[in-house]
Order: C-alpha cells, then structure tokens, then sequence
C-alpha cells in the first residue's frame, strides 16, 4: 500500500444538493489540503509555513486559517485517510480468508510500511495524539481511531485475556504502535521500522513475565 497524496474527496450525490458556494468551499479545502500534504513530502513538516501552503494553493493565509485552525490539523485530514486505506486492506485480507490473528499481523506490517515511506509525516501525526491540549489530542483521535480498528479483530481472535477490557488492550496496542513509531523516527531511522514494531506487538501480545 503505497501513500501518495490522495484524491481530493469527490463531491457525492447528496453535494450536488449544496448551494454554489457550500460546493466551492469543499473544492477549495479539497485543493488546500492536497497542497499542503505536497509541500510537506518535498520540502518537510517543519519547513512548510501556512503561508507556503496559502501561497502555493492560491488561496489568503486567513483563508487557509479558516478551513484548519493549525498547520498541524491537515494532518488529521491525512490520518483519516490512512486509516480508511488500513480498513480497506483489512477488508481485503479478510475476503481472502485470513483469519484475525493473521489479519492483525497483517496491519501491523502496513503500518510499518506507511511509517518507513512517510517518516516525515507520520512523527508531527503523533504528536497530535498525544498532544498536552485535550481539544487537539481528541480531534487527532476521532480523525485516527487506530484502536477502533485493531479491537474487532482482538475480539474475533477468542484468544484474549477476560480480566482486562478488549478495548484498553487495543488503546495499549494503538499507542504502542505511536510510541514506537516515534522512537524509531527519533533514534533509530536507519532500522527497518518493521522489526522494531514487530518486536513491539509481540511484547504487548505476549507480556513481559516469563510464563
């Protein structure tokens, strides 16, 4: 699965029925949004201003401001889109006849592979999760339920321990991976991202004491 600037949102059906100007807003967000997830794969997260962004899509830096309140907030727009990719792959996977352990592990190796091919997208992400203001951390969860996805398949697997809740086994495995991700892109960018996170599950899967 190979991420490259997605599609701008095609305007549905039920659009059509918007007003002239409420469909213009949405193309316009639509072209900001690809904009500035270009200029941040060519010239990096921290070097691409809003007035970059604003510039380059031919729109008023308040403009910009208007449609994402924080440079930062684009990236929830591109989160979103990660993870409807990972719900597609999953749905692939699971036609094909995987079981959920499998299709799990399957997951974890495309985010591993989305992580290595967006380093430079993928740590500001993270920090949005995990970010100090409650409002920006929220909005980063709902536009990137990560554990969202990873809890059908914990509860398919039947083979999950019953004294803790499967939903705060799957926030753990979800913000391992975030954690993980973030150390690697720290410390360790010249490794395989695969291996550290395949290191990783498997500590939150099997636990830490000896058994």
């Amino acid at each position: 699965m190979t991420l490259s600037v997605p599609a701008p949102k095609p305007l549905l059906h039920d659009d059509l029925k918007l007003s002239l100007r409420e469909r213009q807003k949405i193309r316009r967000r639509n072209r900001i949004y690809q904009v500035a997830i270009q200029l941040f794969k060519e010239n990096g997260f921290d070097k691409t201003t809003a007035t970059d962004i604003a510039r380059t899509a031919h729109v008023s830096r308040g403009t910009f401001f208007n449609y994402y309140p924080y440079k930062e907030a684009v990236l929830l727009d591109y989160g979103a889109y990660i993870v409807s990719s990972l719900n597609d792959v999953i749905e692939e996977r699971r036609q094909a006849g995987l079981d959920a352990a499998a299709m799990l592990e399957e997951l974890w190796l495309e985010l591993a592979r989305v992580t290595q091919e967006e380093r430079d997208l993928i740590p500001p992400l993270t920090y949005e999760l995990i970010n100090p203001d409650p409002i920006r951390a929220k909005a980063a969860y709902e536009a990137m339920p990560l554990a969202k996805i990873i809890e059908p398949l914990l509860r398919e697997t039947h083979k999950i321990r019953d004294d803790v809740s499967v939903e705060r086994i799957a926030a753990t495995i979800a913000y391992t991976f975030l954690m993980t991700a973030l150390r690697w892109s720290a410390f360790h960018p010249n490794r395989p991202v695969k291996d550290e996170l395949k290191k990783a599950l498997t500590l939150v899967l099997d636990g830490a004491y000896k058994r």
